[in-house]
């Protein structure tokens, strides 16, 4: 009986991961899920001008910058995506993407439907769109209420802000939702385990299949 020999992991190219979603849809809940259960796919960290909220850190949360310094990296051609949200900027830096797509290296975005298209027009071969919406405008008034963080007035203001950001669902490659945040998670990571199998990013397939058709004689 001959001993059946472990193959080394395929080289493979990263993707760019993009959760979006409405505020209040789930879209952190399941990016944070996804993070905890899969090592192989790390947060894009954006830089913001906003204000850290409680408990955010500088460096693992977002970057936070001042406006001066936001539009040079913008001017400068350093930013993938970026938008004013809410009154602040929030964009995403270039260089450690783009060296960490070569590693292998994916990244999870949560962003929204701006930075969406603009990611997807200067990297579409790497990004993978997924749209979270909520089961009813209703439901997602509860959950925004819920959180007892925002005021009647700028809850008013996300509820009119997520019929404009529903309205751009198909702009993305899925749209799952959140009506049980287990369930949405699981259809989030089968996604995510599907695109990783594709064909243009398993750049290790070439060399494997060559050595697969012509077997050295050892």
């Amino acid at each position: 009986m001959i001993d059946s020999v472990s193959q080394p992991p395929l080289a493979r190219r990263g993707l760019l991961f993009i959760l979006s979603s409405p505020s209040g849809a789930g879209k952190s809940t399941i990016a944070r899920m996804l993070l905890e259960a899969d090592e192989q796919i790390c947060l894009s960290v954006s830089v913001t001008t906003r204000p850290p909220r409680p408990g955010e850190i500088d460096g693992v949360h977002y970057h936070f910058i001042d406006e001066t310094e936001f539009h040079r990296l913008v001017d400068d051609h350093e930013m993938m995506e970026w938008a004013k949200v809410f009154g602040h900027y929030y964009g995403t830096p270039k260089a450690q993407v783009k060296q960490g797509l070569r590693d292998g290296q994916d990244f999870l975005f949560d962003i929204d439907w701006q930075g969406t298209q603009q990611l997807y027009q200067r990297a579409e071969g790497d990004v993978v769109r997924v749209f979270i919406l909520p089961p009813s405008l209703d439901e997602l008034h509860r959950r925004l209420r819920s959180r007892n963080t925002d005021s009647e007035e700028v809850i008013a203001g996300r509820m009119a802000r997520a019929q404009d950001e529903i309205s751009h669902w198909d702009g993305y490659d899925f749209v799952v939702i959140n009506d049980n945040v287990e369930s949405c998670f699981t259809k989030v990571q089968q996604i995510l385990n599907s695109e990783r199998m594709r064909r243009a990013r398993q750049t290790g397939l070439i060399d494997y299949v060559r050595d697969l058709m012509n077997p050295s004689d050892e």
